[in-house]
């Protein structure tokens, strides 16, 4: 499998995803909303919203291992 990179982020902003962390934990049904640069740094930023919260938390991208797509015909059923 690939490293996860800014270029991998890209294909799914506006999608909703699982993301899997390089520590082994994995962030369920997120909505991923845009990328961002650090305010220090040469970070970048994955912007999430998680099912029923409105308000949109902040990971730095090289935390991510892997981000897995939903397929949300069976997330409305």
């Amino acid at each position: 499998m690939s490293n996860f990179c800014l270029n991998s982020a890209k294909t799914y902003i506006g999608k909703n995803v699982n993301l899997h962390l390089k520590d082994g934990a994995v962030i369920v049904n997120v909505h991923l909303t845009a990328i961002k640069k650090a305010e220090m740094g040469k970070m970048n930023l994955l912007e999430y919203t998680s099912f029923g919260n409105s308000g949109r938390e902040k990971i730095p991208l090289r935390n991510i291992e892997y981000a897995e797509g939903l397929n949300r015909n069976i997330l409305i059923t």
